[in-house]
């Protein structure tokens, strides 16, 4: 997968915005909360899952790696993973984000 490639994922998301890297983290939002990052010093993206068990099953699984400097429900998954194993991880981590946001902000998107 390439970062194009990740970002077309992510731009399918209804309300799903791109951040601007010069003046905040390079990141995938809905509703003004991330959903997906990216880092300079990374080789791939980081996503939220449900839950820190969730995260910990894919970094023994072998399917992701701990996201540095992010909370443990947290987990970067690298850039040679699978396409639909990247759509997959996008849209968990989307809908995760989506379904905390308040009714009225999830009302207008």
């Amino acid at each position: 997968m390439t970062r194009d490639e990740i970002d077309a994922l992510c731009g399918t998301h209804a309300g799903a915005t791109a951040s601007d890297p010069s003046t905040e983290l390079d990141s995938w939002k809905v509703g003004g909360k991330m959903f997906v990052c990216f880092g300079d010093r990374i080789d791939g993206f980081c996503t939220k899952t449900d839950s820190i068990e969730t995260a910990q099953m894919l970094i023994d699984a072998g399917a992701a790696t701990k996201a540095p400097y992010f909370h443990k429900s947290w987990v970067l998954v690298g850039f040679d993973v699978e396409a639909e194993e990247a759509a997959h991880r996008i849209t968990v981590s989307y809908d995760i984000i989506h379904k905390a946001l308040p009714m009225k902000i999830r009302d207008t998107l």
